[in-house]
């Protein structure tokens, strides 16, 4: 079964005084899997609950294949939702756990066999079949629980946070074991997380959510390489920032560093990643001078920051056994093709 077109239109949902999610449209595209990112309390979940059927919205529209499905029931949508816990029945054995949505479907004893010894061998667990749940890793629960949910062939697979509370190592092998079930079922997948280095690892889109709004949608190196607001870019770990101002075509700092740019005229900002900036030996129209104020080891890179002004430093990243001496003066490079104007109201 192929996956579904998923649309959420126009969405608000409060909860008293509180709005949750506010006026939110999302496309989600047949058989893709999009990471729905941002900081907790942003409405991620609430999302989730409106799309599996578990909220209601106040206004606003939810499709599946074009079609409303507002009026439907949760248990009668085409969709299936794994949670932080799972909810695994703690009497029955894993096998039983599986299949319990295949049984209360009434599919056939021999069928409903066949079909979860399969997804046992996908999650990896065929030899745990007769073992009970309370003698599961928090790993092994979670593969129980999406087997649980693709056994059922849903065209929309929703998971909220599933990893959050597995440790790094764990992690790290389920995001592996999602995308590979996504490729293989090409069900339609929304993927809750707040980390940035998950949703980068294991999906095709990033929907990006800031008090309950949409603050951006795109392939995860456009949120990189080129983010769509500044509220996005200090999301993603943009730390430099440089204030300025748009003057007749062209961006200059209070440093004196100029770019041209489409903005109008006005107070702006530049940001550049840490990565993206380069120590050079020489001055350049596209540098800055400053002072190395510290430098910190940091597994693949040393982390350099370096005072360009009174009260501003800058954050570069410099290869690994690099000499830097606290106190020298340097100069920073940053490429034009680097950098990220935003002007007023963050936006680019």
């Amino acid at each position: 079964m192929t996956g579904a077109d998923v649309a959420i239109v126009q969405v608000t949902k409060r909860f008293g005084a509180t709005l949750a999610v506010d006026d939110l449209s999302l496309r989600v595209p047949p058989g893709s899997l999009t990471a729905l990112l941002g900081p907790s309390g942003c409405g991620k979940s609430t999302t989730l609950s409106l799309l599996a059927g578990l909220q209601h919205p106040d206004s606003g529209d939810v499709r599946v294949d074009g079609i409303s499905v507002l009026a439907v029931p949760a248990e009668r949508r085409p969709v299936a939702l794994v949670v932080q816990k799972p909810l695994l029945f703690p009497h029955l054995s894993v096998a039983q756990n599986v299949g319990f949505g295949l049984r209360m479907a009434r599919v056939d004893r021999r069928r409903r066999s066949r079909l979860v010894a399969e997804m046992l061998d996908r999650v990896q667990l065929p030899e745990l079949a007769d073992r009970r749940v309370g003698e599961l890793s928090g790993g092994q629960e979670q593969r129980v629980a999406l087997a649980r949910a693709l056994v059922l062939q849903p065209r929309v697979l929703l998971l909220d946070e599933p990893f959050s509370q597995l440790d790094t190592g764990l992690r790290v092998q389920m995001r592996a074991l999602v995308r590979r079930l996504h490729d293989e079922s090409e069900v339609t997948t929304l993927f809750v997380t707040h980390d940035q280095v998950e949703a980068v690892e294991v999906a095709d889109t990033i929907a990006l959510m800031q008090e309950g709004r949409l603050a951006g949608h795109g392939e995860p190196e456009t949120f990189y390489q080129r983010p769509p607001s500044l509220a996005a870019a200090r999301f993603f770990g943009v730390t430099n920032e440089l204030p300025g101002c748009v003057q007749g075509g062209r961006f200059c700092s209070r440093t004196g560093l100029t770019l041209p740019t489409d903005l109008p005229n006005g107070e702006a900002v530049l940001v550049v990643r840490p990565d993206r900036m380069e120590m050079v030996d020489h001055r350049g129209p596209d540098t800055l001078d400053g002072v190395v104020t510290a430098a910190r080891f940091a597994g693949s890179h040393i982390a350099v920051d370096v005072e360009i002004e009174p009260g501003r430093t800058l954050t570069a990243h410099v290869p690994v056994g690099a000499t830097i001496a606290l106190g020298s003066g340097v100069h920073l490079c940053l490429p034009p093709s680097a950098c990220t104007l935003f002007g007023a109201g963050g936006r680019a």
